[in-house]
């Protein structure tokens, strides 16, 4: 039976600063985001993006939301799944759901329009919660009770569709990885038992 070392916050804290440090950038110098933001017309041009991107938010409410999640739910996954897989979910997740932004763009008409945020990174972090612990009770704003993660998903992403501005393309890319990525590390876990 593989065991995994003790629970570390390490990784979330460094990608929690690397967002932080990139959006106060972006406050002292507004035009940054579109230089480490993803638009898909200029991706050929500016293929740093597809990572940079996961690290810009818009406004202080976009990356404290982001972060809260992060930070919750992230360390929730380290504990199941370790810190090195952890960081290969958040990453792969987070450019599968910027492939999908790009790959979406032009059929829907946004191939201008910079995406931006750890969203898609989160939704992978997500997916394999749902797999792994899908009773896992969470609670999301507004509503005051604790609710399970399979609903709250579901309730995230009808809000993602209807409201303009969310990214629901690299929300849908980083929770497909997160998906596949669960089911892995979960028969995984009963090979070893």
């Amino acid at each position: 039976m593989r065991s995994y070392r003790p629970f570390s916050f390490n990784a979330i804290w460094f990608l929690i600063a690397a967002n932080v440090l990139i959006f106060v950038v972006t406050l002292v110098r507004p035009d940054a985001i579109y230089l480490l933001g993803l638009t898909p017309a200029l991706f050929l041009h500016q293929p740093w993006t597809i990572i940079t991107s996961m690290f810009v938010h818009h406004d202080l409410w976009h990356i404290l939301f982001n972060m809260i999640c992060l930070y919750s739910l992230g360390s929730f996954s380290i504990r199941l799944v370790g810190e090195r897989n952890f960081l290969k979910v958040y990453f792969i997740g987070g450019l599968l759901g910027n492939i999908f932004y790009i790959l979406l763009a032009y059929p829907l008409g946004y191939s201008h329009v910079p995406g931006i945020g750890a969203s898609g990174a989160i939704f992978a972090v997500i997916g394999v919660l749902v797999i792994m612990a899908p009773r896992l009770p969470i609670i999301i704003f507004p509503i005051p009770l604790p609710i399970s993660l399979w609903i709250a998903v579901i309730i995230i992403f009808l809000i993602s569709f209807f409201l303009p501005g969310i990214a629901w393309q690299a929300h849908l890319g980083g929770f497909i990885l997160g998906l596949i990525a669960g089911y892995f590390f979960k028969r995984r876990r009963r090979t070893y038992y």
